[in-house]
């Protein structure tokens, strides 16, 4: 799981991030991804990123399958947590080829979209593109 600063869980979040965020898509999953507005009266802005999961049953009818591929996008993350720029709200969308990716293609696109979005703070595991 990932620590409880870091999810988006609130549907008003999500729709934040879908309304006014920025779109990066590869070809298993999609990014939104919106920064956090400092508010005029608060002293300190809010410094976690959020980061929320979203998979249709589009992608599988089964929520065993749904589950599996949430979880392993989830250890994705928290790996690359440390690395990613504080001060997003971040929304992954799995779309419905995902159903045949493992960790490590996971691992790869996350890689990906979170460097076109330039959220990523230099971290590479592998020669990113």
């Amino acid at each position: 799981m990932l620590p409880t600063e870091n999810r988006l869980r609130h549907n008003k979040d999500f729709s934040a991030v879908y309304q006014k965020g920025i779109r990066k898509n590869t070809s298993y999953l999609a990014l939104r991804a919106l920064r956090h507005q400092q508010k005029p009266n608060s002293p300190l802005p809010h410094q976690q990123t959020r980061i929320g999961i979203s998979i249709s049953k589009k992608v599988s009818k089964g929520a065993v399958i749904r589950n599996r591929i949430k979880r392993q996008i989830r250890a994705a993350l928290r790996q690359m947590l440390p690395s990613i720029s504080k001060g997003w709200d971040i929304v992954i969308v799995v779309k419905p080829p995902a159903q045949q990716c493992n960790y490590g293609e996971f691992l790869q696109q996350l890689e990906k979209l979170l460097a076109q979005a330039e959220i990523l703070n230099g971290y590479s595991r592998r020669n990113l593109l």
